[in-house]
């Protein structure tokens, strides 16, 4: 099941607050950019984001799930109606954060 236009909408409207966040969709699902670092994917209107450790530190209970088939697990944030604490969690996370691998040009 792919993820409503909906609730992505609803997702980064929680996440306005926060300068840079940008997306990317990737096969009916969504991979959410914090200043240039993947911090979440949006994956069957669930919200997971990368299990730094400021993360599970904000959130001590929450299950891990992948975000698809075969994917590392991430921490399915429950609380998305949490503006502030949506804000709060990626301020924390984003010096855990990688930043991304360069992609290799086609020869």
């Amino acid at each position: 099941m792919a993820t409503s236009k909906q609730f992505l909408t609803y997702l980064l409207e929680q996440l306005s607050d926060l300068e840079e966040i940008t997306h990317r969709a990737m096969m009916g699902e969504y991979i959410i950019y914090y200043r240039g670092k993947i911090a979440a994917y949006v994956c069957d209107d669930r919200f997971l984001v990368k299990p730094t450790e400021a993360a599970k530190t904000l959130m001590p209970r929450a299950p891990f799930e992948p975000p698809y088939k075969g994917a590392k697990d991430m921490i399915l944030v429950e609380d998305v109606d949490n503006k502030e604490f949506l804000t709060q969690l990626f301020l924390s996370m984003y010096d855990e954060l990688p930043f991304p691998k360069p992609t290799k040009k086609k020869k």
